[in-house]
């Protein structure tokens, strides 16, 4: 560049030339990314994560001192039903749902002054109950496992309570489901349950219950101790919850006669 007079002369190479049509090149580029990549508020909800906004409470049942059931082989209620439900929360946080969770360790919700045991019993399940309903919820899925005198039986099943929320029906249905299709080890369908105080007891949230094995079934007991097969079940019940939050709909006819469970 040089003044001369009143004007300024600038001198340009043919390098200096080639940088500036980059330069210009790169803002035009960038302003027609930005211009049609960027979503406007009509179209943000594609840009969101499949559970944005929604709560989602997970019961890892029994903890502390309530072990629930035992298999032959040692392995613990309590401690599959936390790893599985850690496993589950960790699925439903990467789609973006806040998740509540009753316990996150090994522990029950009863205070120090319920000592006899089926005090503090009651006490934990009330004090679930009360943590959840407070959470405010789009539904609930509790975790457990089966237990009976027969080593013969096998395979998840979840449970819901018919009397309550009408959408406990769809979202059984839907974990079930899953259940079925991803583990390919159980012919079991959603079935109706009338006598757990959890599921009695939150009746305007949506809430199932799913049995995830029977303990008391060797072969079963030792996959149910399996990491990978925790996650399995884990994802199987988060597909069944993305499918009843993304308010699929049930077909047919899905349901067992009604039965009952611990």
């Amino acid at each position: 560049m040089r003044r001369i007079g009143r004007h300024v002369v600038i001198w340009l190479t043919y390098k200096g030339i080639i940088r500036i049509g980059i330069g210009l090149l790169v803002v035009v580029l960038t302003g027609l990314v930005l211009t049609h990549s960027m979503p406007s508020t009509k179209t943000w909800s594609y840009w969101t994560l499949p559970l944005s906004g929604k709560t989602i409470a997970i019961d890892a049942g029994h903890g502390g001192v309530d072990g629930g059931a035992v298999s032959k082989q040692g392995v613990i209620e309590k401690d599959l039903n936390l790893a599985i439900a850690l496993y589950l929360r960790d699925y439903l946080q990467q789609a973006g749902a806040i998740v509540v969770m009753t316990r996150e360790g090994d522990y029950d919700l009863a205070t120090g002054d319920a000592r006899a045991y089926s005090k503090r019993k009651t006490e934990d399940l009330k004090r679930r109950v009360a943590v959840i309903k407070e959470s405010k919820p789009a539904a609930v899925i509790s975790i457990h496992m089966n237990s009976i005198p027969s080593t013969k039986w096998s395979g998840a099943q979840t449970f819901f309570d018919p009397a309550n929320h009408p959408d406990n029906r769809i979202l059984a249905t839907f974990i079930q489901n899953e259940i079925k299709r991803n583990l390919e080890n159980t012919t079991r369908v959603a079935a109706t349950v009338k006598d757990v105080y959890v599921l009695k007891a939150i009746d305007s949230i949506p809430t199932a219950l799913v049995e995830v094995g029977f303990l008391s079934n060797p072969g079963e007991s030792q996959r149910l101790a399996d990491a990978e097969y925790q996650r399995q079940v884990a994802a199987s019940i988060y597909n069944g919850v993305l499918r009843y939050a993304a308010g699929e709909k049930l077909s047919g006819n899905v349901l067992q006669d009604e039965v009952t469970t611990k």
